[in-house]
């Protein structure tokens, strides 16, 4: 069982991604991790990767679609995989295809966890984070016990500049551009599956399961 997921950020993509990894014993994949074992393996695509990492520019489509080759090469995605974070254009999604393809495999769903833009802004912007513990908290879902002060020492908590609304709402923006093709892609293949984010995350998970298991 070969599955992506998608959704903007704050919709609870890693909570879900958690789950289905444990129910369907299958690796949960994100970019950054498949960049990082890689690195830390020092294979040569890794090497590669890091040196345009170090830079601080972009690593080349043909890199990253080398290291996800690599990674789902491995014996542990026998039984299917669940990426997260890739594809992130279109140029990516038809290489996967390809990659796929040559390794005898597709994809069986695309998961979209879609959550109405003010509700992400709502959870995005309700972080505050202690300056000296670093424990974060949110204003509604996870507040402190006397409000603005650290629980465990008492310090005042911070809101991030990039927590702010107006930060948040940019960040959005260029998601939602971003993704939009991406979605049209993998709807026209008849793969794609949006879910409501916005709901408890139980609910969401038995949605996921539907998909999956129907």
């Amino acid at each position: 069982m070969n599955l992506l997921l998608m959704g903007l950020p704050g919709a609870g993509k890693g909570t879900q991604a958690e789950k289905i990894s444990e129910k369907y014993k299958i690796p949960h994949i994100s970019t950054g991790d498949m960049f990082r074992s890689a690195i830390k393996e020092g294979t040569e695509l890794g090497i590669k990767a890091k040196s345009f990492m170090d830079q601080g520019a972009l690593v080349p489509d043909e890199v990253t679609i080398g290291i996800v080759k690599e990674r789902l090469s491995k014996d542990d995605c026998e039984k299917g995989f669940l990426l997260d974070g890739f594809p992130r254009t279109i140029a990516q999604a038809e290489a996967l295809q390809t990659l796929l393809s040559e390794l005898d495999q597709e994809i069986d769903h695309v998961l979209h966890v879609k959550v109405p833009e003010e509700k992400l802004v709502e959870r995005l912007s309700g972080r505050r984070i202690c300056p000296t513990c670093g424990r974060a908290y949110h204003v509604m879902y996870n507040p402190p016990e006397k409000e603005g002060i650290c629980d465990r020492d008492g310090s005042a908590l911070i809101q991030r500049d990039d927590d702010k609304p107006e930060t948040v709402k940019n960040r959005l923006a260029i998601n939602i551009e971003q993704s939009k093709p991406l979605l049209d892609f993998y709807d026209d293949k008849g793969y794609l599956v949006t879910l409501d984010g916005d709901q408890d995350i139980d609910k969401v998970f038995e949605d996921i399961q539907s998909v999956i298991e129907n």
